[in-house]
């Protein structure tokens, strides 16, 4: 399991900072056309990036909770070996100590029957080493007891209990058959002498106080075989307590063998167990070094990550204003310049109708009006060149403009490459504001301009009334002094008798008539 995980750890996809920029930076949005305005970026497609980066931070949430979930399996796996391994050893303890325990039990048994043993042959060894006193004697005199005595004796000598308290009423009772054996020879010897009446009561009554005296030794010996059938049987029966406990000592000391083979085994198996434990420890040991790191480097990435994500964040945002307002600002100039252009549109057509105008009334009014006129035609002529020049300025600016929106629009999708590249394209931006700064004045002086010439087109229009004016007024002196014969006089004093008499007028000298006349 612990395999797994760290293969699943090993194995999943680690996100690169270039990945990760080009999913949370802003897409660069397009540059809009010249002539038009265009509107910002629809907030559909911010949602639904702003959708699939929160479904990936999820996915990578997830993910990092499923490597902390398998952690935790690994780690609880590992401390249920460790507890199955110290329950076994436990328990391998508590069978150690047991065979321990009867194996010091059995040996205390074995040495205390190797005591009793000992005990049971010394006890054995003491009556062989006495030599027999009385036997011979009896077996001359032909004693039952003795006979019997010797006749159940044990061919291996089995060590006899009492037998001590016993020899000194068998030496009596020899003694006393010695006695009686003595007494009968000195009996048979006295019956031939002369004194044989006297000597026979005399023996008489000391027969019967040695057969009053043997009765009670009879008594005695029938008590003494009754005590050694006893002896004898206590004898049969430790012989056969001794042939039951050699056998239980040699069983004993075959499970002593047995145990000390299971002994030995147990030693190897606990050496086995030992060694297999330490590995498992080292390994153990290794497999929690290794998520512990793997651990401190998933969480220092992710802290890492959550910072880079804080600060994208924070740039992004910024960088979201900051194109909101070149936005604002591009709108802006695009209605300023819709404006502009509205406005010279209008100036157009009021120059075409003053153009008209002047044109009609070139045609009627006077040559003098005409240098008046050329001049006004050169600073019409002048004003439409510099209209053209602003014109053209403006065609620049707007090129410049969106050059720089291009410019604009590529250090945004440059943002997403680099950091260093984002801090140069701040220092663009701002050179870009400093630059849209002087256009705005530049388009304020072109504002100042198209003012001026409003206000010199107004004067020129106030001038040409003023002339359409004064032009009605000599006109109208110039129908009175017609009417009057002053002007006939004027007239053939002028251009002579020739002319005198032609009734028409040329309307130039009408028009030069006019201009003189003060």
């Amino acid at each position: 399991m612990s395999q797994s995980g760290a293969s699943r750890l090993a194995g999943s996809p680690p996100l690169p900072g270039g990945s990760l920029l080009a999913l949370l930076a802003p897409e660069p949005s397009p540059s809009p056309p010249s002539g038009t305005p265009s509107p910002g970026p629809p907030p559909a497609l911010l949602e639904g990036d702003w959708e699939g980066r929160e479904e990936l931070r999820l996915r990578e949430l997830e993910e990092a909770r499923a490597r902390a979930a398998q952690m935790e399996k690994t780690m609880r796996w590992w401390s249920d070996c460790t507890a199955n391994w110290r329950e076994k050893w436990s328990k391998v303890r508590a069978e150690r100590n047991r065979a321990r325990e009867e194996v010091r039990q059995l040996r205390h048994r074995l040495e205390a029957l190797t005591k009793e043993l000992a005990g049971l042959r010394r006890d054995r060894d003491r009556p062989e080493e006495r030599p027999p006193p009385a036997h011979a004697p009896a077996r001359l005199h032909g004693q039952p007891g003795a006979d019997g005595a010797e006749g159940e004796a044990d061919p291996e000598r089995e060590p006899v209990r009492d037998v001590g308290a016993e020899t000194p009423q068998k030496v009596k009772e020899l003694e006393l058959m010695e006695n009686i054996l003595t007494s009968k020879q000195d009996e048979s010897w006295e019956q031939r002498g002369p004194r044989a009446s006297f000597a026979r009561q005399e023996r008489s009554r000391l027969l019967w106080e040695d057969v009053s005296v043997v009765e009670e030794d009879a008594t005695k010996v029938t008590a003494l075989k009754l005590r050694l059938d006893e002896s004898q049987k206590v004898l049969l029966k430790e012989r056969e307590d001794k042939l039951a406990l050699s056998k239980n000592i040699e069983k004993l000391e075959g499970e002593l063998s047995q145990w000390k083979i299971k002994y030995e085994e147990l030693n190897k198996n606990k050496q086995e167990v030992m060694k297999q434990l330490n590995i498992l420890k080292e390994i153990h040991q290794d497999e929690l070094g290794r998520i512990s790191e793997d651990l401190e480097d998933e969480l220092g990435a992710r802290s890492s990550m959550d910072k880079k994500l804080a600060e994208l964040r924070v740039e992004m945002e910024r960088l979201q204003a900051e194109n909101a307002a070149e936005w604002g600002r591009r709108e802006r100039l695009e209605t300023e310049k819709l404006n502009l252009e509205r406005e010279n549109k209008k100036l157009r057509a009021q120059i075409e109708d003053l153009e008209e105008v002047l044109a009609r009334k070139r045609r009627q009014t006077a040559s003098a009006l005409d240098t008046d006129l050329k001049t006004i035609q050169a600073e019409l002529f002048e004003k439409n060149k510099e209209l053209a020049d602003l014109k053209h300025i403006h065609a620049k600016l707007k090129k410049q403009y969106q050059e720089k929106m291009a410019e604009l629009a590529h250090a945004n999708r440059r943002v997403e490459q680099h950091e260093g590249e984002v801090k140069k394209l701040r220092l663009r931006v701002e050179e870009l504001k400093k630059e849209l700064a002087q256009a705005e004045d530049e388009l304020d002086e072109a504002h100042n301009q198209t003012r001026k010439l409003q206000r010199s087109l107004d004067e020129q229009t106030e001038l040409s009334e003023s002339f359409q004016v004064q032009l009605e007024h000599l006109q109208s002196r110039l129908r009175r002094q017609q009417s009057t014969p002053l002007f006939g006089k004027i007239r053939s004093a002028r251009f002579g008798p020739d002319d005198a008499g032609d009734g028409t007028s040329d309307p130039d000298e009408d028009e030069d008539l006019q201009i003189q006349v003060p």
